[in-house]
């Protein structure tokens, strides 16, 4: 499995991947310390996420390569993806989309950087 992130996203995302942090691909249905809400709809959603070098990644049993590092991920979470998948920015409104062999799979990726200062994971 691979991402390719387009230039534009990979400069978004870049900024945040400083010392030593990890990078994430979060599938969003409330398990573990990253996923922000269940699926409340019935669409498939997902988040890119930040977490510093010292924080868990507990869950995240698998990895995805990219064009700008090792992205992990839930292994579970891997049914819901392909093989091949592209990340792309659109600018105009400052968001990000997943895509894959299958087509869109996520038009809205969210995007938290979890070692922020003052920002750390939901109390379970």
């Amino acid at each position: 499995m691979h991402i390719q992130f387009d230039e534009a996203s990979a400069a978004k995302i870049r900024q945040h991947l400083v010392s030593g942090n990890k990078l994430l691909l979060t599938f969003e249905d409330g398990v573990g310390p990253y996923s922000q809400h269940a699926m409340i709809h019935m669409q498939v959603q997902f988040s890119i996420n930040i977490i510093g070098p010292e924080m868990t990644t507990q869950g995240y049993d698998q990895k995805i390569t990219s064009n700008i590092g090792d992205i992990l991920v839930k292994g579970y979470s891997l049914e819901d993806l392909d093989e091949h998948m592209n990340i792309r920015l659109n600018t105009s409104h400052n968001t990000l989309s997943l895509s894959g062999d299958s087509g869109l799979i996520d038009n809205n990726l969210g995007f938290i950087d979890f070692a922020e200062a003052n920002k750390g994971p939901k109390e379970s």
